[in-house]
C-alpha cells in the first residue's frame, strides 16, 4: 500500500536507479530526474513522472525538488576513464552539491545518498574491510573515485553544517538485470558467458544482487542514522571464482591461465591513447582499472545487517540474472 509522500529518484534510468524505482513505486509517488540525453529503456513501463535535467543546472533541480518528500540520489558520472576527467568532478561533486543544496531549501524531509565501496579503505591482508577503515584521498585510485570520495566529504560536510537528514549508502559491486552500459563487472560476466575471457588475474570483488541494494536503500531510508555510512554488500568472490562460477552456469570450460597484472599495462596504455585519438568511449582495458585490481575489494555489510535490518541472497542468483538478461538483451 502506497503512502502519501513524494520520492525523487536521481539517475532512475541507470543500473542501480532503476531498480529503485521498481521498489520505491510500490511505496511512493516516484518522480524521476535524468538527462535530456539519457537511454530511457530501463524505465520503460514504469507509471513514473520522468524530469528532464542536470545535476549542474540548478534550475532543473528546482523544478525537481518542488514537492518532494525524500531524495535519493543515485546519479553518478561512472566511468573508469574519461577524455575531460574535469566532468565526473563536475557532476559527482559540484552535481551532489547543488543538490543537496536545493533539497535542503525546498524543504525535502530527508535525503538517502548513493556512495560506492570506492570511497571506502581496503585491508592489505585481503580481509573484509568495513566503513571505519582508514583511508585517504591520496588511496584513491584514479578520477572516478576520488570524484566520489569528494561528493561522500561534501554530503558529510553538508550534514554537519546543516544537521540536514543524509543518510550514505556504500554499495560494493551490484550485479543482475538491466545492466544495460554494461558496468565493468556486467562486462565481465557477459563476455565470460560468451567464453571471451580464457585467463584472469589475482582479485577480488564484493558481488551484491542489484535488487538487494536497492532494498538496502530503502531500509537505510527506514532505519539509518543521519551521518552515518552503510556499505550494501554480499559475498567475497575472487575473480577466478566469478569465471569459474560463469563456466559452471554456462557449462562453458573454466579459465586456466593466471596473468601478471603488471604484463598488461602496455596494453591499457594502448587502449588508453586510441580511445583520446580515436574518440573512442572507453577503453576495454584501463591503466586505473589494472591498478584497481592490485587490491582485494572485499567488505562487511554487518553495520547495515545489524542497524537496518539488511539481507541479501546468494550473489550467484545476480549472476544467473545478469547472464540471462544480457542474453535477451
Amino acid at each position: 500500500m502506497k503512502n502519501n509522500e513524494n520520492i525523487l529518484v536521481t539517475g532512475a534510468n541507470g543500473f542501480l536507479g532503476s531498480a529503485l524505482v521498481r521498489l520505491l513505486k510500490q511505496h511512493f509517488n516516484v518522480k524521476t530526474l535524468v538527462r535530456k540525453t539519457s537511454d530511457l529503456t530501463n524505465l520503460k513501463g514504469q507509471d513514473i513522472e520522468v524530469i528532464r535535467g542536470d545535476l549542474r543546472d540548478k534550475d532543473s533541480l528546482i523544478r525537481a525538488c518542488k514537492g518532494v518528500d525524500i531524495v535519493f540520489h543515485a546519479a553518478a558520472d561512472y566511468r573508469l576513464w574519461a577524455r575531460y576527467p574535469v566532468e565526473l568532478y563536475e557532476s559527482n561533486v559540484t552535481g551532489t552539491k547543488n543538490l543537496l543544496e536545493i533539497a535542503y531549501k525546498s524543504d525535502v524531509k530527508k535525503l538517502v545518498y548513493t556512495s560506492s565501496v570506492a570511497t571506502l579503505g581496503t585491508n592489505s591482508d585481503g580481509s573484509p574491510a568495513n566503513e571505519e577503515t582508514p583511508v585517504a584521498i591520496e588511496q584513491m585510485i584514479g578520477h572516478y573515485k576520488k570524484s566520489k570520495f569528494l561528493a561522500e566529504e561534501t554530503a558529510l560536510s553538508f550534514f554537519a553544517d546543516t544537521q540536514f537528514p543524509i543518510i550514505i549508502v556504500n554499495p560494493s559491486t551490484p550485479i543482475g538485470p538491466r545492466d544495460i552500459k554494461p558496468t565493468p563487472t556486467g562486462r565481465v560476466l557477459k563476455d565470460a558467458a560468451n567464453q571471451l575471457i580464457p585467463a584472469y588475474v589475482n582479485t577480488g570483488l564484493n558481488l551484491v544482487h542489484v535488487d538487494d541494494v536497492a532494498i538496502g536503500h530503502l531500509l537505510a531510508l527506514k532505519h539509518g542514522i543521519p551521518g552515518r555510512k552503510y556499505i550494501l554488500g554480499g559475498e567475497d568472490y575472487s575473480l577466478l571464482e566469478i569465471l569459474k562460477t560463469v563456466a559452471q552456469i554456462q557449462e562453458n570450460r573454466e579459465p586456466m591461465i593466471r596473468l601478471n597484472r603488471h604484463m598488461l599495462y602496455p596494453f591499457a596504455w594502448l587502449w588508453e591513447l586510441s580511445a583520446f585519438l580515436f574518440n573512442l568511449k572507453e577503453p576495454l582495458l584501463t591503466v586505473d582499472g589494472l591498478k584497481m585490481a592490485s587490491k582485494k575489494m572485499y567488505f562487511s555489510s554487518e553495520r547495515a545487517k545489524k542497524e537496518l535490518g539488511y539481507t541479501y541472497r546468494d550473489p550467484k542468483q545476480g549472476i544467473v540474472d545478469a547472464i540471462n538478461w544480457f542474453a535477451e538483451n
